[in-house]
């Protein structure tokens, strides 16, 4: 290893486009079928790469130096095929994308694997929040340049949206309804005209920008959030609206809680040490409290905070690394107070939901004699 390799650090996080680059490749060889303008795949393979090939192992029409000759292609979103399809559809036509739903349910992640299966990049985007100028869609100025040279194609900066309509790619823009509404009506235009004016270039060749074929927008909304503005109907009309809903599967779900805790503490150095039935549980409490009703059917009182997988993710990934760097008893004793903490996050009275249920469904099923949730019926007073 070199002096220079030891300098660079290892990241945290790698985006899909790197994480799963031999897929990506595979397919592209894989399906030969014609594609819209601008895409590395076809919107079949697309699909497949965001679902999988459920275990089945896809061949190449011929072999290809670097490939293997059979892939099984696995599966990155849970979530209805029918919602990837529509999504890759919408996209085909370049026709703006949005992505709505609670938070948490996976809207970011299946953007970002959108846009690098369709441009082989998920870089291009702009972070929504209520200071995001019209600059991140639009552009900026090199202002050492500008002072220097004057209003030159050199001194301007493209923004991610104005790189994607120069190379034809997929721009993201995540939480757009956190964006002030005249920044988001920036986009109004864009999605229309499909070109960039750039008025200080007047009289030059430069002084319009329009979009190679493939360029289109993916978006992400959490109506629920805070700090919600809402979009002008101009701006909804150029967009289609995707709901990305909670997993309805209990298997499904709780075998994506593990693969992703299990990531989340390898990376932090160790292995999961966490049984199933553990995670069971904690699978259970969160899609009792999510839906309202357990799964015998009694009545739950919702939180008002948002019991998401994504939560869920990071409460059991927090047991497994207190399991791993802090042994030491049963870690099914540290459920409760996880628990409490992901509740707390947005209403008080959400602490009062949380020993109701404890009170309820925890009791009950503690009397069927179940000993894990005895267990949890004991440490009822730890959520005080």
């Amino acid at each position: 290893m070199t002096v220079t390799e030891q300098s660079v650090p290892a990241r945290q996080v790698r985006p899909a486009e790197e994480r799963h680059a031999a897929e990506l490749a595979f397919l592209a060889a894989q399906d030969p079928g014609p594609r819209p303008p601008g895409w590395l795949l076809t919107p079949r393979a697309v699909v497949t790469f965001v679902c999988g090939s459920a275990g089945v192992e896809l061949a190449l029409p011929e072999r290809r130096e670097g490939l293997p000759a059979k892939l099984a292609i696995s599966p990155k979103f849970v979530g209805e095929r029918a919602l990837v399809e529509r999504c890759v559809v919408t996209l085909a036509g370049e026709r703006g994308l949005l992505l709505t739903g609670e938070p948490g349910t996976a809207k970011s992640m299946l953007s970002e694997l959108l846009a690098a299966a369709v441009c082989g990049t998920s870089a291009l985007t702009v972070q929504g929040t209520a200071g995001t100028t019209e600059d991140a869609f639009r552009y900026g100025w090199n202002y050492a340049l500008l002072l220097a040279q004057g209003p030159t194609p050199q001194a301007l900066v493209d923004s991610p949206v104005l790189s994607a309509m120069r190379t034809g790619r997929v721009v993201r823009v995540e939480e757009i309804t956190r964006c002030l509404p005249e920044v988001q009506d920036a986009l109004v235009s864009l999605l229309s005209d499909r070109r960039v004016t750039v008025p200080e270039l007047t009289a030059t060749e430069d002084a319009v920008v329009s979009a190679a074929p493939g360029f289109t927008v993916i978006a992400t909304a959490n109506l629920r959030d805070r700090g919600v503005s809402e979009m002008s109907a101009a701006l909804k009309r150029r967009f289609n609206f995707e709901t990305v809903d909670p997993i309805a599967d209990a298997d499904a779900e709780a075998t994506l809680i593990r693969r992703q805790a299990v990531a989340a503490v390898r990376r932090a150095g160790a292995e999961f040490g966490v049984d199933d039935a553990v995670l069971d549980a904690l699978v259970t409490v969160f899609r009792d409290l999510r839906s309202g009703r357990s799964t015998e059917g009694w009545d739950v009182e919702r939180p008002g905070t948002v019991m998401s997988t994504a939560e869920a993710v990071q409460v059991a990934a927090s047991l497994g690394l207190s399991a791993a760097y802090l042994p030491g008893g049963d870690v099914l004793d540290l459920l409760p107070g996880h628990l409490l903490g992901v509740v707390r996050k947005d209403d008080p009275a959400d602490h009062a939901r949380l020993l109701g249920y404890w009170d309820g469904p925890v009791r009950r099923r503690a009397e069927t004699g179940s000993a894990m949730w005895r267990r949890l019926w004991d440490l009822r007073g730890s959520l005080r």
